[in-house]
């Protein structure tokens, strides 16, 4: 399960595929998306992401407390950047869930999910500030780190943040959850003398189970929520790997590193799945 502490997405089989997600169907017209768009960005992650020709067998996955196998830091030593753009990215991504987070506190419906989306919000600035120490740790400034990723993740902030309030706080619990999960494996390929702090970072109490709650209550007092929300998650789940594909170290298309992307981003989806099962959602 998602609640607890994180640790690191074990490099394995999928539970769900890119081209699955890509032939479920987009969200619905007068969701704020068209349809075509929706398909056009899905069919771009799959071709970004490659796909082997034989389907892998899927292993159990590893418990979130067990460590990185070796083979983690092999397949994506090569493809994690240098430690201060994967700073700068990593914390411009955790400020822009925070200012997403304080959307919804500001637009929350009652007093109590204002008080329980402001403690996740806090738990999210937590997490940038203690990515700002490291930057400035190593000698830089976070405003400099930051710099070169703004436009790219506003943009990315801005197509993501729902229409209304039920689906800004299932943007915020699905696409944190994703972009944790990825950086968690992708520090591995950091310096060790940098590493086990940055993975702590992504290791920490997330404040998942809180937003869980809210949206289940939400969809238990109004059932049909439940079929919008959905779509809504299979939409995320697109233009979120997209920009966590962006921070890698990678050429736009070498047949070798997709492969071993791939089963880094199969892990990923496998618990957006679990993500979504939790509130009822079908991924």
């Amino acid at each position: 399960m998602f609640l607890g502490r994180r640790a690191p997405v074990r490099l394995g089989g999928d539970r769900a595929s890119l081209a699955g997600f890509a032939a479920r169907p987009a969200r619905e017209p007068g969701c704020g998306e068209s349809r075509r768009a929706v398909s056009a960005t899905l069919s771009l992650v799959v071709t970004w992401f490659g796909r082997r020709k034989k389907r892998v067998e899927v292993p159990r996955l590893r418990s979130r407390s067990d460590p990185p196998a070796n083979v983690n830091r092999v397949a994506l030593g090569e493809l994690t950047p240098a430690l201060m753009p994967f700073l700068g990215q990593a914390a411009y991504l955790q400020l822009s869930i925070f200012e997403a987070l304080g959307r919804a506190v500001a637009t929350a419906p009652t007093a109590d999910a204002k008080e329980a989306v402001s403690r996740v919000a806090a738990t999210s600035l937590a997490k940038h500030h203690r990515l700002v120490a490291e930057i400035e740790r190593k000698g830089g400034t976070a405003g400099a780190a930051m710099a070169p990723y703004t436009e790219r993740i506003d943009h990315y902030r801005s197509i993501t943040r729902g229409d209304d309030w039920f689906e800004l706080v299932t943007a915020c619990y699905l696409t944190a959850g994703i972009l944790d999960d990825f950086y968690l494996s992708l520090s591995t390929g950091l310096p060790d003398d940098s590493a086990r702090r940055i993975a702590e970072v992504f290791a920490s109490e997330p404040g998942d189970e809180i937003l869980a709650r809210e949206l289940q209550s939400a969809i238990d007092a109004n059932p049909r929520l439940a079929s919008r929300l959905a779509l809504w998650g299979r939409r995320l789940v697109g233009d979120t790997l997209l920009i966590a594909r962006s921070a890698l170290a990678m050429p736009p298309t070498t047949a070798k590193d997709e492969e071993k992307l791939e089963p880094v981003v199969t892990e990923v989806i496998a618990a957006h799945t679990r993500r979504m099962d939790a509130i009822g959602l079908t991924a």
